[in-house]
């Protein structure tokens, strides 16, 4: 039988301005930007950092990923002279090689310090949890360059903010302080900068103390049923439902209950 191959297995061979941590005794895999001090995210590296979560996604010793950075920023965005060299059908690919955090089953938690603008701002709304600091600001400032945010930005910030906010933000590119954004709903947890690994550990420790199953359920459940309507919603969340009760980490949830101990989820 012939051996199978595909170009992508090779992107991965040297990571190109990030690292990857992987702590099994944490059940937690860590992305971590290193090109300081603005880590800038080039073509190459949103293909890379795609590949990476679909990786991560399907190893089971990582029940939970972590995005941060080097330094004390982010990232202010990507790489500008890139976008004219890239092709129309490289270009076109660009939201769904960010989109790979919200696409992975398990939860993902973005760590925002400083500048977190374009590229930086669209890859952190795909990750269901984003810490911020008094440092973070977030920014979609395309509109300085005669762009729109390319990645899913102002498509998933006007579902967390609404649509004069959005536009707040994006025509007039301005950029918004962690507190205000905690405050408006686009940002799980403002904490003082000294304090944002501490705070992403905390709730890394906290996610993966609960069923991984149930965890996976409700991020696929929530996903899906953003543009549903109510009645949708409530019979998918029905269906869900039902399909856990069944399951042995629901048993193993309410026997630990019952038995006034800490649960010991198997994922199944």
């Amino acid at each position: 039988m012939p051996q199978l191959s595909h170009p992508a297995h090779t992107l991965l061979g040297k990571l190109d301005g990030f690292r990857v941590e992987i702590d099994s005794a944490r059940e937690r895999a860590d992305i971590v930007l290193m090109r300081p001090p603005y880590n800038i995210i080039s073509m190459a590296q949103r293909d890379q950092l795609r590949l990476t979560f679909e990786a991560l996604d399907v190893n089971p010793s990582v029940r939970v990923i972590v995005l941060r950075a080097e330094g004390e920023h982010f990232s202010s965005g990507g790489d500008i002279k890139g976008f004219l060299e890239a092709s129309p059908e490289f270009v076109s690919k660009l939201a769904w090689n960010i989109a790979a955090p919200a696409r992975c089953e398990k939860p993902v938690i973005a760590a925002n310090r400083g500048y977190c603008f374009g590229v930086g701002f669209e890859i952190s709304l795909a990750c269901d949890f984003r810490i911020v600091t008094e440092t973070t600001r977030y920014a979609l400032p395309e509109q300085k360059l005669g762009q729109i945010p390319g990645s899913g930005g102002s498509a998933r910030l006007q579902k967390m903010v609404g649509i004069t906010r959005t536009k707040d933000i994006v025509m007039r590119s301005r950029r918004i302080p962690g507190k205000q954004a905690c405050e408006w709903g686009v940002a799980t947890e403002f904490v003082a900068d000294a304090e944002l690994e501490a705070a992403t550990d905390r709730l890394a420790d906290e996610l993966r103390g609960f069923s991984p199953l149930a965890q996976r359920t409700a991020k696929k459940l929530l996903n899906d049923t953003e543009d549903s309507t109510l009645a949708v919603a409530i019979e998918l969340e029905g269906h869900c439902y039902s399909r856990l009760r069944s399951s042995d980490d629901f048993r193993e949830g309410v026997e630990a209950f019952h038995g006034k101990r800490e649960p010991k989820f198997s994922g199944r």
